[in-house]
């Protein structure tokens, strides 16, 4: 029998991998981390440097709109992308700014600011052109409320004392101060922003009291029904009728790249009736494992076990089928339906969205946006 560690053998590994696009890895080990019987210090890890404030963009802020929501002279709404802004990180390697829209540990809060200023400047006034110059000092501007978003299902209400005190929603730097997953208002000339970078935003707008609002709906707050308190919270302060509200599903991770857990489908299960339709089944397709099953022995009966299904999730009917519930008519829902992990990979620019799935964790925030003007 011949020795399966022996360099033969392993170069015939290595060919077979190599023959399905694979390498053979290399795992590092502690040689070399020794030095006259004494261990020598750990390098640190690298981590990211914060980058400077002189990035600039080439390509304007466009926020993606739900198409029939253009006939509401006074709403004002828009989903932000990850184009347009002066953020030097999360570039996904095509050397142009990103338009992150939160404050990270990776970005500078000077760029933060740049990219709010540009992306409310679309929001308030969609007609102007878009600028691509940074501004001289862009600073907090108090018409955008935001929330610490938390994964729940608490909802905010902004009253009109609270924009007389906005210590109240924001610190000097902009930063949210109240807690939540939800925010409701009919105060006009400010806008409400939910950041995202996978998970759904919901905008819902009563057409006849102009009353707004913005949902933050992760699995978390969809399991825990935000996005139907909210509209329960819009009926008992402001009169709102579920036939005058329209709402708009934003892009959010989707059905196709959505892995999720059997724990995950048997809780939702456990809430919704309809659950079973907002899964499905999704079998990869492994050439390796296919073709060389041999490399691929466990411990599991009957000596080697193929592939399971992975279990996706469809945030976006989960949410759709929440709005139905609260009376809201279904030609009165938009889906935008484009996916924060997969939406332009593999073109030129890159991804249209940040996501923090796709991306490991490493990636900024994108912002919904809803208000009615003044």
């Amino acid at each position: 029998m011949k020795n399966q560690e022996s360099p033969q053998a392993i170069a015939e590994v290595d060919e077979i991998l190599a023959s399905v696009g694979l390498g053979h890895g290399r795992r590092q080990t502690l040689a070399g981390s020794w030095q006259n019987g004494q261990r020598l210090p750990r390098k640190p890890r690298p981590t990211a440097t914060k980058p400077t404030s002189s990035a600039s963009s080439t390509s304007p802020v466009e926020p993606v709109r739900a198409p029939d929501w253009q006939q509401y002279a006074w709403l004002r709404h828009g989903f932000s992308t990850r184009a347009g802004g002066v953020s030097p990180v999360y570039d996904c390697g095509n050397g142009k700014g990103t338009l992150n829209l939160t404050w990270t540990a990776q970005d500078d809060p000077a760029n933060v600011a740049e990219n709010r200023h540009r992306f409310l400047a679309q929001i308030l006034n969609p007609a102007a052109k878009p600028s691509t110059k940074r501004s001289e000092a862009a600073t907090y501007d108090p018409r955008l409320i935001t929330v610490r978003q938390i994964h729940s299902n608490l909802i905010r209400i902004i009253e009109p004392e609270d924009i007389a005190e906005p210590t109240r929603l924001h610190t000097t730097e902009g930063r949210a101060v109240l807690r939540g997953d939800g925010l409701i208002t009919d105060v006009p000339g400010i806008v409400l922003g939910i950041q995202t970078a996978d998970c759904v935003p919901v905008l819902v707008a009563d057409t006849r009291t102009h009353a707004v609002a913005a949902f933050h709906a992760g699995w978390r707050g969809t399991l825990a029904r935000i996005v139907e308190r909210g509209i329960g919270t819009m009926r008992l302060r402001y009169g709102s009728r579920p036939q005058d509200l329209v709402a708009a599903i934003g892009p959010s991770i989707g059905p196709c790249c959505y892995a999720v857990s059997e724990e995950l489908r048997f809780d939702f299960e456990s809430q919704f009736a309809y659950a079973p339709e907002l899964f499905t089944e999704v079998s990869d397709s492994d050439p390796i494992h296919d073709k060389y099953p041999l490399l691929f022995l466990t411990a599991r009966a009957p000596g080697h076990s193929n592939i399971g299904p992975q279990i996706h999730l469809d945030l976006w009917e989960a949410n759709r089928r929440q709005l139905l519930d609260a009376g809201v008519p279904a030609k009165r829902i938009t889906v935008i339906g484009e996916c924060t992990a997969c939406t332009g990979l593999g073109t030129a620019a890159g991804r249209k969205y940040f996501s923090h799935r796709a991306e490991s964790g490493f990636t900024g925030r994108m912002l919904a946006a809803i208000g009615v003007t003044e």
